[in-house]
């Protein structure tokens, strides 16, 4: 964490001095805002967080609730999600308060006694190590309540507005020219004001109001899918076990039925998903009338010969699984996409949904959040054309969709009965072969405005264009620390360009030193568009790592754009040049070319481009389109 750069700070360094539309933020919902988000669940909340670092664009979040949420039915958290939570700053927290996931265990009949269960394997969670964060399971109210404290402490002072439900919206014609072409009408559902309406117009807004959007259906966008007519009771509860595996996350398969075991955080709490059976055509979901009694004796006839005696049910419910997506993901017909700018978004499960066993609701559904947050953060500040925005529904739509195929080869496997495998190791073997799906992982952004072909992708093979850039251990030159290069990337809204050095040294003539020179100077250098008279770093977070042992870099021979200055009193910032850590060398493990490499990284950490240290004309050409709402202005030395 970097801070004193506009003076001593006394107090909390998180907490970022007020600044736009902060200084003076109303306490009433405003009749204007440039991004209303409706729903304060996981997709808006991360949206919300991510928007309220852009200082100058008014965003506001309304929720049907009157206040936060204090029981969520979401609890896994992927090593994805929790990578994300280090960009924004609470990953060591919730770490600590988490349950860690570290292994699952598989239960299964015995064969000497099919009646009664017995543990058939072990598998390790991330037996491939894909992250340095651990799986976790927490509460969602907590996730929740940590973007909120991200929202409080930042430059807008961003705080959700509880007590508003959403009713309909109209668009306004483009042609019209509106500034707020969004006429959002909500209605009061708290305190004294209960039952009246309001009106709110916006220059966007994005429908994060769960599987039952109103938001979706006020643009027309409809679910399609299955249902798979299959129920299952979950229940997050404190009980006395014999059960020897209680806090792992089990795979129990009985002659009786199935249950996924999920501890909980707090070392007491657990939840289990009890496989209720097949649900007939004609229900009309009178299965969802099943009663906590009802589950938690089905619970114990699964787990036989061991018992659960349930002391206390912190939360329960019944569902049955459904695979359901929209086509799209904004208000633009499919068959007029690319004609018009979106102004209404959705998000989260009110795009897709599918069981909770397989842990990717709230997980997806942040990644949502985040993929549209900046991107609406760059179109407002002037960074980007409105074209950015249309990269939303089109890259989310896609994982969306590969989410649904996969939590149906998930979903149905966990409900099939132990005779109905194909053999007696095939859920174990599906688990293994397909973690880095659940786990966040196997995301591929295809070429777009913001992904590059690829075409030079075999200079940083471990770090695929398309997909999230991944982490690796350097030692930070200035001071030797060794440190993990991709946690120094905040959520802050900025691309960063990691610069892999070729073998010369600094200060020696080189690929890097020419690269540095036209950074700093070249009109056509995308730091040349970084707005006049703010830090040379504003827009684009530079770095370089060297090949040479740190003791070995000359800081003076650095060349000055990655030190650049900071803040008001125009301070050095040092912690942009690495060396590579000879115990783990960053250019070994990840594949990177000895010649050096330009490896360019979206602001929700996608490598967006992977380029030759010489090939400047394509590095600016990349950057052209997605900078052309702004003249380019002489970058500050």
């Amino acid at each position: 964490m970097q801070f004193h750069h506009h003076g001593y700070v006394s107090g909390d360094p998180r907490v970022k001095p007020a600044a736009g539309v902060g200084l003076d933020r109303p306490e009433e919902l405003p009749d204007e805002v440039d991004v209303l988000i409706v729903g304060a669940g996981p997709a808006g909340m991360i949206a919300a967080a991510q928007l309220s670092q852009f200082p100058d664009v008014m965003t506001r979040i309304v929720d049907r609730r009157p206040g936060r949420l204090e029981i969520g039915q979401a609890d896994g958290i992927q090593a994805r999600s929790v990578e994300t939570f280090q960009a924004f700053g609470f990953a060591q927290e919730i770490i600590a308060e988490a349950f860690w996931q570290t292994e699952m265990v598989f239960w299964k009949p015995d064969p000497a006694d099919p009646s009664n269960i017995v543990r058939v394997k072990r598998t390790p969670d991330d037996p491939a190590g894909v992250s340095e964060f651990p799986h976790l399971l927490v509460n969602q109210a907590r996730v929740l309540d940590y973007f909120g404290d991200v929202m409080a402490k930042s430059p807008t002072r961003a705080k959700p507005d509880y007590g508003y439900d959403f009713e309909r919206l109209e668009v306004a014609d483009a042609a019209d020219g509106a500034e707020y072409p969004v006429t959002v009408h909500l209605v009061r559902t708290a305190g004294e004001q209960a039952g009246e309406p309001r009106v709110v117009r916006a220059k966007y807004v994005l429908g994060a109001d769960g599987a039952r959007s109103k938001v979706r259906s006020a643009i027309g966008c409809h679910m399609a899918g299955d249902q798979a007519n299959h129920a299952w009771g979950v229940m997050d509860v404190l009980a006395v076990t014999d059960f020897p595996d209680i806090r792992l996350k089990a795979s129990i398969q009985s002659e009786a039925g199935s249950i996924l075991l999920i501890p909980r955080e707090g070392g007491y709490l657990f939840r289990m998903y009890v496989d209720l059976g097949e649900v007939p055509l004609d229900d009309h979901h009178h299965v969802r009338q099943t009663t906590i009694e009802q589950v938690i004796a089905r619970a114990n006839e699964i787990l036989h010969p061991y018992t659960l005696d349930v002391k206390d049910v912190a939360w329960h419910s019944v569902y049955e699984v459904g695979h359901r997506l929209t086509d799209r993901f904004d208000d633009v017909e499919t068959d007029a996409a690319g004609t018009r700018t979106p102004r209404v978004f959705i998000a989260g499960d009110a795009c897709h949904t599918h069981s909770a066993k397989a842990g990717q609701g709230m997980n997806v559904s942040m990644q949502d959040g985040w993929n549209l947050g900046w991107k609406l953060g760059h179109v407002l500040e002037g960074r980007a054309p409105e074209a950015l925005l249309a990269t939303y529904s089109a890259e989310r739509q896609v994982v969306a969709q590969s989410l649904i195929d996969f939590d149906k080869q998930w979903s149905s496997m966990m409900a099939k009965k132990p005779e109905e495998f194909s053999s007696p190791d095939e859920l174990e073997e599906f688990y293994a072969a397909t973690f880095e799906f659940p786990a966040g992982f196997m995301t591929q952004y295809a070429p777009s405005l913001i992904v590059g072909a690829g075409e030079h992708q075999a200079l940083a093979e471990g770090y695929p264009i398309g997909k999230r850039f991944k982490s690796a251990m350097v030692t930070r030159v200035c001071d030797g620390n060794p440190v993990h290069l991709g946690h120094h990337a905040t959520a802050d809204g900025r691309w960063r360009i990691y610069v892999f050095a070729d073998a010369a040294r600094a200060g020696e003539a080189s690929a890097v030193a020419d690269l540095a020179d036209w950074l700093a100077t070249a009109p056509d250098s995308p730091l040349a568009a970084t707005p006049e008279g703010a830090d040379r770093d504003a827009w684009f977070d530079v770095k370089v790592v060297y090949q040479q042992a740190y003791t070995d870099v000359d800081l003076g021979a650095v060349p000055r754009v990655f030190l650049p200055a900071s803040g008001p009193f125009q301070l050095t910032d040092y912690e942009k040049v690495y060396a590579a850590d000879p115990a783990d060398d960053v250019f070994e493990q990840r594949g990177i070319d000895r010649a050096g490499a330009v490896v360019v990284v979206r602001p929700d950490q996608y490598v967006a481009n992977v380029l030759p240290l010489a090939a400047t004309d394509e590095l600016a050409a990349f950057f052209r389109p997605i900078l052309s709402a702004r003249q380019a202005q002489p970058a500050r030395a």
